[in-house]
């Protein structure tokens, strides 16, 4: 490559890689939100149905991924890259900003979540006909023997959407008030609109930007000489060859690529959140860490795999995840349990909080308590109990208890360690997938082809993990690593069928 042509590509991958960025941020901080979600659209009397509710339209927002691959990989192989993922950021721009604009369960009833339910929806078609394109536009400017490295830019764009999101939303909380608590009561009253509301600002820009772009030169070449596709989906789906192709593609690699991805960084949050009861701050940031180091291995193992072929890097991410997980999850369980024995400090506080029945001595008590440890960790508990006036009653209600902790430095790092390890793997199953895509397909129907294996693997698999690996341990409540077998178990079927079909050669020849 001369310079010309070296500043090309990264002007196509920065173009490319913004409104991507963008399009990932959009659809993840309703993942990060979850739990202030489950509070705004959907009953509150039972707040782990409101979450399971919550993550069940987390999750809906992945399955309709497909359906959008179909949609937008058809058009982009017929009308061309360049102006369908451009339609796609403006959809998923507006879908975002109106989540922000949606009134709660309280104001509009069930309503509510119905109407965020459909833009979900929205996001999930937007995202479906994105990555496609913009991982096909900027394969379709690299040279043949450099596309894991030129592409694995793009594979970043996922992870540092989420690392943005979470960013934005810890930014947001700490800004809204100096003190703390009257700053968390305002962010799960109304702040947590701001990181919604911010997309239409962010998809303006990436818009200008790609409106200065120029098409495919490899789609371009194809169309002047008239040699587009006529029907992309019949050709696609229709044919043996690529039919065989396409579930190669799905089967033995982006299926448990998609588990990997969901349950090192979203799954691993919820895990931590949820299960190991660690506080809202620190669960967050102990992820920004993992993916600020681990970030840059997208790139070398993009890079990697333009010298060793994609399979073997992407099979190993899948098992080191099944064989480790176990282990990685019950050692943050294990740090996030304090030692009775060390407590230095118990404090605790009643607080009268008001009057259930006028006229009545019923009220609602809250006791407040704060542990510390020898290790540095506190653990905060909010005991909430009814207190009654008439003898035919129970003289108090069972206490309803939320724990929050807050590790020490010992213990915060060595969850960001175990957690960075996950992330590993992660840029091992994502680095080279988007090379491995491209050049399974010609590229004629290279974007519809490649983008509905990605979208079912990522969207349906991958993007059900957290919900099903909630569900599981909500199931199992005696085994909190409940959760783990649906990733494991999906994981290890890929990796059998990825070993035994694809061909190393498969990577290695690419189809123009």
């Amino acid at each position: 490559m001369n310079q010309n042509d070296t500043n090309k590509i990264w002007r196509v991958i920065s173009a490319s890689s913004l409104g991507t960025l963008i399009e990932w941020y959009d659809f993840y901080i309703f993942g990060s939100l979850a739990t202030v979600i489950a509070g705004q659209f959907f009953p509150k009397t039972n707040p782990t149905a409101a979450l399971l509710s919550t993550l069940a339209t987390f999750a809906a927002g992945f399955i309709v991924r497909p359906f959008g691959a179909l949609v937008f990989g058809r058009l982009g192989d017929l009308i061309g890259r360049k102006y369908t993922f451009l339609l796609t950021l403006v959809l998923m721009g507006g879908s975002t900003f109106a989540i922000g604009c949606v009134p709660n369960y309280e104001t509009i009833g069930f309503a509510a979540p119905i109407i965020v339910l459909l833009l979900r929806l929205l996001q999930g078609l937007a995202l479906g006909g994105e990555y496609g394109g913009a991982a096909t536009y900027v394969a379709e400017h690299a040279p043949a023997n450099r596309r894991g490295y030129f592409t694995s830019w793009i594979q970043t764009t996922a992870t540092l959407g989420l690392f943005i999101s979470l960013g934005v939303i810890l930014m947001t909380r700490h800004f809204l008030d100096p003190d703390l608590n009257k700053s968390i009561a305002k962010f799960n009253d109304w702040g947590w609109r701001i990181p919604f509301l911010m997309s239409l600002l962010l998809v303006g820009v990436s818009i200008y930007i790609r409106l200065k772009m120029s098409e495919s030169p490899l789609f371009s070449k194809l169309k002047s000489e008239g040699k587009t596709s006529v029907n992309p989906l019949k050709e696609s789906f229709g044919h043996k060859a690529n039919l065989k192709m396409v579930l190669v593609a799905l089967f033995g690699a982006t299926m448990g690529q998609g588990v990997v991805w969901y349950t090192g960084q979203f799954y691993a949050q919820s895990f931590l959140e949820n299960v190991c009861k660690i506080d809202f701050d620190q669960s967050r940031t102990m992820l920004i860490w993992a993916i600020l180091f681990g970030t840059p291995l997208f790139v070398i193992f993009g890079s990697w795999s333009d010298k060793i072929g994609r399979k073997w890097i992407m099979l190993s991410g899948m098992l080191l995840a099944v064989v480790t997980y176990p282990y990685l999850f019950k050692r943050m369980l294990a740090i996030s349990k304090p030692d009775s024995s060390t407590i230095i400090a118990n404090k605790s506080s009643s607080d009268t909080v008001r009057t259930l029945i006028t006229g009545t001595a019923n009220h609602l008590r809250t006791i407040n308590s704060k542990m510390v440890y020898t290790s540095g960790m506190q653990v905060q508990q909010t005991a909430t109990d009814t207190v009654y006036s008439s003898t035919s009653l129970p003289t108090t209600s069972k206490p309803v208890i939320k724990t929050s902790k807050l590790l020490g430095d010992t213990d915060y790092w060595q969850i960001v360690l175990l957690l960075f390890v996950m992330i590993v793997y992660v840029t091992m199953v994502y680095g080279p997938i988007a090379a491995f895509l491209v050049e399974l397909f010609p590229t004629k129907i290279r974007y519809t082809s490649m983008s509905l294996p990605y979208h079912i693997g990522n969207g349906v698999f991958g993007g059900l993990t957290p919900f099903v690996a909630t569900l599981l341990t909500t199931s199992f409540p005696n085994n909190p690593l409940a959760g783990l077998m649906y990733p494991m178990a999906v994981a290890l079927l890929c990796l059998l069928i990825g070993a035994l079909y694809i061909n190393n050669k498969i990577d290695e020849n690419v189809q123009d």
